[in-house]
């Protein structure tokens, strides 16, 4: 069993080595096989920092490419949940499963959007697999997805165009924190939102 791990890992290495040498177009391939299905090794972050680290001018074409192919994986994976329903969700504890449809309850797809900041370990596919079983409205599933991905990318050139080779060690040190950061700040803007839409909800109701 050890062995057929090893061989599919290292598979699905040499593919990820594969695809990098084609650049923008190699790296939508490797986001979206990521986030569509099959996690490769290293995963997205990595590649798109490599890049953006050797060639800094390409950054908005990597950004593109980055966001495109995990938004589309992402709504694979969404249809794919969708279609197969609760079996979906069969090989996440019922602790886990219980947790993230009480965040898609309460936040919707803002939740979503948050899930997309936050980097690894957080289950981000599990948030996919969730919205998909429960039929959350795809297009604004996708746009938080996008969004999402938006800022995390968004962030990581910034890092490689500034600190090049160094650049995954200061992500590593500094993401979860600053992730954490916009992932609260998100929570607190819909919070605040849905406060003023009450509160002008009861002033209408007061006023008639």
């Amino acid at each position: 069993m050890k062995w057929f791990l090893r061989k599919i890992t290292n598979g699905l290495t040499a593919v990820n080595n594969y695809l990098i040498a084609f650049g923008a177009l190699g790296l939508f391939a490797i986001a979206f096989i990521d986030s569509a299905l099959i996690p490769l090794p290293g995963g997205t972050d990595a590649v798109f920092m490599l890049l953006a680290v050797a060639n800094p001018a390409r950054l908005p074409l990597y950004m593109i490419a980055g966001i495109a192919g995990s938004t589309g994986g992402c709504v694979v994976l969404y249809y794919i949940s969708r279609q197969a329903g609760g079996r979906a969700l069969d090989k996440f504890t019922p602790a886990k499963r219980d947790r993230v449809k009480r965040w898609l309850d309460r936040y919707d797809v803002m939740s979503v959007l948050v899930a997309a900041i936050l980097p690894p370990p957080f289950p981000f596919k599990l948030f996919v697999i969730t919205a998909g079983v429960f039929r959350l409205n795809v297009i604004h599933f996708a746009v938080a997805v996008a969004i999402g991905r938006t800022f995390r990318f968004g962030l990581e050139g910034f890092l490689a165009i500034r600190y090049g080779a160094q650049a995954k060690e200061v992500l590593k040190l500094y993401y979860p924190y600053i992730g954490l950061g916009a992932a609260i700040m998100i929570i607190l803007i819909f919070v605040v939102k849905n406060l003023l839409r009450r509160k002008n909800g009861a002033a209408v109701v007061e006023s008639s």
